[in-house]
């Protein structure tokens, strides 16, 4: 099958294309950018006139909470919510019940991924048994059974022993450690971020010094065990210098920072709002301003959906008992298009951030539009003005502090290896 996605606003960062032109597809695959080649002619044609066409979004870590969390949401509608909002590939996190620290797990997320007919699902498997923190999974075992990287998310490992042998079986495994740095007796009782507003609201805080010790401590241990290592969902502005200055040493390493620390702060808790509580937490205005400095310098490497719904019942409480986390993957896209509004960085580096770069940590083929490139593509309007409500949410989570506020730009179609995955009803 031959596609002509004609008249759109193309933008591929990896080739330096930004401007009105044809893209031209085969069975699954990008075959040219501007003209066709000699003697193609399209069997179907995609009208995006007043449209952006992009590659498709990327989220490195994703809570598809299934197995075992069901009640909060599926695989299946999480993948096709992904695919309506311009995701083609998720990553899927560990915390399942029981964990993806076993094959069985893992195929089993694949199976059901497989079936859904949305976004790609890749999947993290555990660093340790459990997420327990103290004995190792069988890393070899789940890179065979499809594993793209480890994690033990938030779940701290106290031991350092235990971190230096994790890291080191990691690497004999080649495979990347996706860690979320909080140093884990800095961290341990707090919910927000430890400062002026944790004081005024009677909240345990963490200090962004939990991050940096973090950060330092992996960095260190990663280099002498030559480990791939990847930092998920950077909150504090410090936590910036030493990855950048490990990069330069040579260290394979990389960073992510989810779109909710770009686009708020801990002042935004007001009232104890539970849709703020979040893990990292949120920081301070500064910290933001230099995250997303971050990202436009490509210090940050990627920014993440950071995706976590929620049932109702989840934040329904006072805000020390609510779970952390943020539904996230229907408002990515307006909230995106609201930082490159504000000056943040330009559309070009916001869809390198959401596409290419992620690639690149996964180490897969992907995330921009060469010829022979797979045929992953994001198409959205960016002036289409609609509100968040029930009825257009299609994840499960309704976790969001956007809930009845209005959005500008909306993903209008979503291709997969060449298969549309989503188009919006006209």
């Amino acid at each position: 099958m031959r596609w002509q996605i004609r008249g759109g606003r193309v933008i591929d960062p990896a080739n330096g294309h930004d401007g009105i032109a044809d893209l031209w597809l085969e069975d699954g695959w990008v075959l040219a950018v501007g003209r066709a080649p000699r003697g193609v002619k399209a069997d179907e044609v995609f009208n995006a006139n007043g449209l952006v066409v992009a590659p498709g979004f990327v989220d490195l870590g994703s809570h598809l909470r299934e197995p075992g969390f069901a009640h909060k949401a599926t695989v299946a509608r999480e993948a096709r919510a992904a695919a309506a909002s311009g995701f083609t590939t998720v990553c899927c996190t560990p915390d399942t019940q029981p964990v993806i620290d076993n094959p069985a797990v893992v195929e089993h997320i694949l199976k059901r991924a497989a079936s859904a007919g949305g976004a790609r699902v890749l999947v993290l498997g555990a660093l340790t048994v459990g997420l327990a923190g103290e004995v190792l999974a069988e890393m070899h075992a789940l890179k065979a059974a499809g594993v793209v990287g480890l994690s033990n998310l938030d779940r701290a490992i106290k031991d350092t022993a235990v971190l230096k042998h994790a890291l080191a079986y990691a690497a004999s495994a080649e495979l990347t450690v996706f860690s979320q740095p909080e140093d884990y007796w800095l961290g341990r009782q707090g919910q927000v971020h430890e400062g002026a507003v944790s004081t005024r609201l009677g909240i345990p805080g963490i200090p962004a010094a939990a991050e940096v010790i973090a950060v330092h401590r992996e960095l260190t241990l990663a280099a002498a065990a030559g480990a791939r290592l990847h930092f998920s969902r950077l909150s504090a502005a410090d936590s910036v210098k030493p990855i950048v200055e490990a990069r330069r040493r040579g260290q394979a390493v990389s960073a992510d920072v989810s779109l909710a620390h770009l686009c708020f702060t801990v002042d935004d808790i007001g009232h104890y709002d539970p849709n703020f509580h979040l893990r990292p937490p949120l920081r301070e205005k500064t910290d933001r301003k230099a995250l997303a400095k971050a990202v436009a310098t490509g210090a940050i490497d990627a920014i993440s959906a950071g995706h976590e719904p929620h049932d109702v019942d989840a934040k329904a409480a006072p805000f020390g008992l609510t779970e952390p986390g943020m539904s996230t993957y229907d408002t990515f896209l307006p909230a995106l298009l609201a930082q490159v509004a504000g000056g943040a960085f330009d559309l070009a580096t916001a869809i390198a951030a959401a596409s290419l770069r992620p690639h690149q940590i996964l180490g897969r083929e992907g995330g921009h539009l060469s010829p022979g490139a797979p045929a992953d593509l994001c198409i959205f309007d960016p002036a289409l003005r609609w509100t968040v409500t029930d009825d257009t949410l299609l994840s499960s989570g309704r976790n969001t502090p956007y809930f009845n506020h209005a959005q500008t730009g909306r993903v209008v179609a979503t291709m997969v290896g060449g298969e549309w995955v989503f188009q919006a009803s006209v």
